[in-house]
This record gives structure tokens, sequence and C-alpha cells, in this order.
């Protein structure tokens, strides 16, 4: 199984035919072979994971492929030559799932028997879908979960993803290594509290969280490399 995140940048002019596309590519992209499951994402900062945190010049694909032959050769799909026919910059992570929990939109795309992770970047993808009487509560939460999440010395990249504007977060972040990832996951202060409210307030409908081996990554993102040099 290999896991790809496209990341496009976009001229604002290009925000109008972004929109389109996102509304007409979504099944389109589940029935290319070899695709097991997909999502196309808009993209933000997710410091607040309100709409203020939207970018509408980024946007994602998010693909889970059968085999890497698949995955290789999604670059040169019509599909996909449609947004690198528009774009600023292109940003693509190709990872191997290690650890899931949780499911998104009712499937457990990433299932695989729990695997010890390798030397070098971890990728992670965090997303819920919060119940609407609980958005409140929720967001009141996240802003020092966020901002000590850009604070970490040992992350490498962040990017807020989300299904939608309201209700349907997820943040997607690369670090140095698995021990710098489980440091912030279990020994941060403000990550550690959101976790306990968690419990107590049962504010997702559903959630996941997973862990992959980073194998590759390329292009760049808003005018800079994605990982910086070593």
């Amino acid at each position: 199984m290999i896991v790809r995140l496209d990341v496009w940048g976009i001229r604002k002019s290009g925000v109008p035919g972004a929109f389109l596309r996102m509304a007409t590519q979504r099944r389109v992209i589940r029935r290319i072979p070899g695709v097991q499951f997909a999502k196309l994402m808009g993209t933000g900062s997710g410091e607040t994971f309100t709409m203020r945190d939207s970018d509408l010049t980024h946007w994602a694909i998010l693909t889970v492929w059968s085999d890497d032959s698949g995955a290789e050769g999604f670059d040169d799909h019509p599909r996909a030559c449609a947004w690198q026919d528009s774009c600023t910059e292109h940003a693509c992570i190709t990872m191997r799932p290690l650890v899931s929990r949780g499911s998104w939109s009712g499937h457990e795309p990433f299932a695989v028997p729990d695997t010890k992770a390798g030397p070098g970047p971890i990728a992670a993808i965090t997303r819920a879908r919060i119940k609407p009487h609980l958005w409140w509560r929720f967001w009141s939460s996240v802003p020092p979960v966020a901002l000590d999440l850009r604070s970490d010395p040992g992350v490498l990249f962040t990017l807020g993803i989300g299904e939608a504007p309201v209700g349907l977060q997820g943040t997607f972040s690369i670090w140095r290594d698995a021990a710098a990832l489980s440091e912030f996951a279990y020994r941060r202060p403000a990550h550690a509290e959101v976790v306990t409210r968690t419990h107590e307030v049962q504010w997702y409908a559903e959630e996941m969280f997973t862990r992959f081996q980073v194998l590759s990554v390329q292009g760049r993102y808003d005018g800079r490399d994605v990982l910086p040099a070593n």
C-alpha cells in the first residue's frame, strides 16, 4: 500500500477552476485503477480550524494505492495533469502507513498490521468529524495545541486539511523521526490536555489518527522546500 498526498499551489485567478475540479473530480479520482481510497481537500494553516484558516491558493488530493506503479503513474493521469497545467507549484509526499486508529467517512483506508517505524521522517494525519453542537467548545481548545505544534522543534512541516470549511477538520504533519512525534503526542502539556478533554467531552462523531513512514518528498509548498535542507 502506497499513500500519496499531492498539494498544488495556484494563482488567485485559478480559484474558480479549483472549486470546479473539487466538485467534479471526486468520483472520477476514486475510479482510477489501483486507487483504494481518495479525498479531495482544501487546505489552511490549521491554527484555529475555522474558515479564517482557509488557503484558497492551495488544494490537496490524498490517494491510497494498491501498488507502487499505480501511485507513480498518477502524475500522468489526466485528472492530475489538469491541476499540473494550472498550478504554480506542486508538492508530493509518498508514504507507507505504520499505525492507524479510527475511521474516515466510515472507512479504514490505512488498515495495516502495526509496523515499527524505521529511521527518518514520520508523517501523521489527524482528522475528525466534529459534532455540530460541540463546535465552539472544540475550537476554543484548539489554538494552544496548534501554536504548540508549530513551535515544536521536532516538526518539519504542517498543513491543515479539510473536506469542508466547517466540521471536517484535519492536520497533516511531518516529523524529524518517530521519537519526536511521540514526544509531542504524549508529553507536551497542551496536547495532553486536549486528549483528556476529548475523552471527557466526546466532541468527535468520527476520528482517525495515522502514522506513516515517509518514502519521498518532492516539490515545493508556499515557495519553499517542504522539508528543510539537512
